[in-house]
């Protein structure tokens, strides 16, 4: 007979956070694939549509260590991600174990230049450019690629085609970081209400609302004449296909 602890902390949901501990972060269908291991190897119930508040009993666990699994979307495809979060540390500084002080300056200014662009995207040449105003020690073009590819490889930032964007794990863990040094130019998405940087925006100036290129595609899904949902107006944007994400893809 199995027992149903998903309101009491026991055994599964210490090895579903020792599974978060070494990933760090894993998509939904992996969370998903994850939970049902951990439930059935301690003899547990599971349902699926109970992972969140599986996962709510080892937040309540692990506040007072400041650390929290949190949920986010990806605004490459719209897919949901798990991860790991240290919530003692709300800045770049949880990162200063990884990288060096001219590093971590040339990683905050990419995400300047990520969060104060239009599309959510910055050129490598822009980048480049901006390691030549380090105030800490200089990067050479070299190092500064260098760099580039280990904050890919570490999931801090995604690159496609020579232009950089924030990852889905950059974007959960650096969320109050953002908010907070971006005040001004950080938009929400009208769908689902995060933070909003690879988006469409609406044309008419006394809206200007954005809306995440997946969320698009799903709001405006079998819509003759699409419409802003804020202001009603006529939706001039290209409206997307709904992406079937492949698990395990790029965060």
């Amino acid at each position: 007979m199995s027992r149903d602890t998903s309101q009491q902390m026991g055994d599964s949901h210490r090895r579903l956070l020792q599974c978060m501990m070494v990933n760090g972060i894993v998509d939904e269908q992996r969370a998903q694939t994850l939970y049902k291991h951990c439930c059935e190897t301690h003899n547990t119930q599971h349902s699926v549509d109970k992972l969140d508040s599986f996962i709510d009993t080892i937040n309540s666990k692990l506040q007072p260590m400041f650390m929290q699994i949190r949920k986010g979307m990806s605004e490459d495809n719209g897919q949901q991600y798990y991860a790991l979060v240290n919530m003692a540390d709300t800045d770049i500084t949880r990162m200063s174990s990884d990288y060096a002080d001219n590093e971590l300056e040339l990683f905050r200014k990419t995400m300047d230049l990520i969060v104060g662009s239009e599309n959510g995207k910055a050129s490598s040449t822009d980048i480049l450019n901006s390691a030549d105003t380090l105030t800490t020690k200089k990067l050479k073009k070299s190092e500064t690629e260098h760099l580039l590819n280990r904050l890919v490889h570490d999931q801090w930032l995604n690159e496609k085609r020579g232009e950089y964007t924030l990852s889905t794990r950059c974007i959960i863990e650096m969320e109050p970081y953002i908010r907070t040094m971006h005040q001004e130019q950080v938009k929400v998405c009208q769908i689902c209400h995060n933070i909003a940087l690879q988006s469409q925006i609406c044309e008419n100036p006394v809206c200007g609302i954005k809306i995440h290129t997946p969320c698009v595609a799903r709001y405006f899904k079998g819509r003759s004449e699409p419409r802003c949902p804020a202001c009603d107006d006529f939706w001039p944007h290209e409206i997307p296909e709904i992406r079937r994400p492949r698990s395990q893809s790029r965060k």
